[in-house]
């Protein structure tokens, strides 16, 4: 089996990874993201993800732009993939075709997209865009990423759709490499469409049995297709030199929680998550405690000393994830002890679990 990859959320938003206010050691300027982005790669990290925001929620009261964002990171990194999360209905598929294939050939093959079909529905309004319900922002999120492939691959790509069309659309350069392609969500309909379609799928935090049966689901669509995509899982890690410790840390975020920040974002995701066709949308079964971390983080349990949650990670692998995107209270420093003490022992452990690793 492949080593598990390690991914950190990038902080290009303010407020920081928790709605709290306890204080966090963490700033969304350039400067700092640039820095971090180079301790991470020194450090064992694979990918990082920028978060795509426009308006001010959950704290992130200033945002820098994704794309552009992730393109200053590749700029300031030789190894690191990035990973610009972009919202469908804001962007022209062919359009951000061109920019991602453009940026796949500079960068050397380190670009990828997240596919994010939406929650939010006031960032929607306010920029003058229509507010979809859930199954057509996954309708349109699928055609949007149906475009991206053809425009990368295919020479006179026609496409017509309900949303997107294209004709006769050949591109040049064509991405050696097509950049991957993320996307998220829980309910059926982002189940079926990254077992379908895309490249990753992201799961917000969630137990070891929560996550095996996401994971058999989606591979079973994928089979129906003769394809299985990667499985990202998210996790806020806090590792101390005790249990105790680190375990203090979480109860201290969620004592100084920003009750109201944190109802108001739980009132808005729970609305999008409850209109999925089947009740299963994202966030659809978060408490109070869980919306602290805003993508369901503390469920994941990464929580202690090195060696508990590097076991623990081991866990999750054992149940098929193959990516783990974390956050993180003080981003930079945490994603530098991370790397410094997690991280080799979880390859420690992986190399004692395959038989091949052993032999070799």
């Amino acid at each position: 089996m492949s080593d598990l990859s390690f991914a950190y959320w990038v902080p290009n938003v303010s407020g920081g990874l928790v709605v709290s206010t306890l204080p966090q050691r963490t700033d969304h300027s350039p400067a700092y993201n640039i820095e971090t982005a180079q301790i991470a790669e020194r450090n064992g990290f694979d990918y990082a993800l920028t978060q795509v925001r426009y308006l001010a929620s959950y704290g992130a009261d200033a945002q820098h732009e994704s794309t552009s964002f992730s393109q200053l990171l590749l700029a300031h990194t030789e190894r690191l993939k990035v990973i610009a999360a972009v919202h469908p209905g804001f962007w022209q598929p062919a359009v951000l075709a061109k920019l991602a294939a453009t940026a796949q050939e500079w960068s050397g093959g380190r670009f990828a997209l997240n596919v994010v079909s939406g929650w939010f529905a006031k960032e929607f309004t306010n920029l003058g865009e229509p507010w979809l319900d859930h199954e057509e922002r996954y309708r349109r999120s699928e055609e949007f990423i149906e475009v991206l492939r053809g425009a990368w691959g295919e020479d006179d790509f026609a496409f017509r759709g309900d949303f997107y069309r294209t004709r006769d659309l050949t591109f040049r350069p064509q991405p050696e490499t097509p950049p991957e392609v993320f996307q998220g969500g829980n309910s059926t309909s982002a189940r079926r469409m990254a077992g379908r379609l895309s490249d990753w799928y992201f799961m917000n935090g969630n137990t070891i049995e929560a996550v095996r049966e996401q994971i058999d689901e989606v591979s079973g669509y994928g089979v129906q297709h003769n394809r299985r995509p990667g499985f990202g899982l998210n996790g806020f890690a806090v590792v101390r030199d005790t249990e105790d410790e680190a375990r203090q840390v979480v109860q201290d975020i969620i004592d100084n929680a920003d009750a109201d920040k944190v109802r108001d974002f739980g009132n808005a995701v729970k609305a999008a998550g409850q209109s999925s066709s089947d009740g299963k949308g994202m966030w659809a079964g978060s408490e109070f405690k869980d919306l602290v971390q805003y993508n369901d983080g503390f469920k994941t349990g990464l929580v202690g000393t090195p060696e508990q949650v590097a076991r623990r990670i081991v866990d999750y692998k054992k149940v098929g994830v193959d990516l783990l995107l974390l956050g993180f209270l003080h981003v930079k420093e945490e994603v530098e002890r991370f790397g410094r003490d997690v991280i080799p022992l979880v390859r420690e452990l992986e190399a004692r679990e395959s038989p091949e690793r052993r032999t070799a």
